[in-house]
């Protein structure tokens, strides 16, 4: 497979900007940590941003009892996965995260939603702000209708050859 042309992604704000309408309207994302036991848990985690910040960084809100919180001081290396089948479109980010005390930072971020599962909002004792810096990215998006997929993949199987053109397969480097 050729390489990715990213020539169209020259600058960091450009990068930041594709990457964020990517994954924008996704409203829940598989975040991956690895247990102290070496195995991967993967829990539903709602991103807080309303963009990508500056320094790339993807923002959560997870309780401090969380297994999730205790993970990242062994190992901060995380994944975090979007889908939106929808659209055909998919996204895989890698990361370093960490539990970050900013209490402005956790005003800004709070929403109604959030109050949900931390009642006592932003100040909230059990509330851990993390803060997973974006490191890689790869994305697959199909353009193609449902049904022009479909087309492509019975005649793949009839002839043995591959699907191509299925849509666009891209990575991006943030650091």
């Amino acid at each position: 497979m050729p390489a990715p042309d990213l020539s169209n992604l020259k600058t960091d704000d450009d990068r930041r900007e594709h990457l964020w309408s990517l994954i924008k309207d996704i409203r829940f994302a598989m975040f991956t940590s690895r247990h102290s036991n070496g195995h991967l848990h993967s829990r539903p985690m709602t991103v807080q941003n309303k963009s990508l910040d500056q320094s790339d960084t993807l923002w959560f809100f997870m309780s401090r009892r969380n297994d999730a919180v205790a993970d990242l001081a062994s190992d901060p290396a995380v994944n975090i996965a979007f889908a939106d089948p929808g659209d055909d479109s998919y996204v895989s980010i890698a990361g370093n995260a960490s539990v970050v005390e900013d209490p402005a930072k956790k005003q800004q971020l709070w929403s109604a939603m959030a109050k949900a599962w931390f009642p006592g909002g932003p100040e909230d004792p059990d509330l851990a702000l993390v803060g997973v810096r974006v490191i890689h990215a790869d994305y697959w998006d199909v353009k193609s209708n449902k049904l022009v997929q479909l087309l492509k993949m019975a005649k793949a199987a009839v002839t043995g050859d591959p699907p191509t053109d299925m849509g666009e397969h891209e990575q991006l480097r943030m650091r």
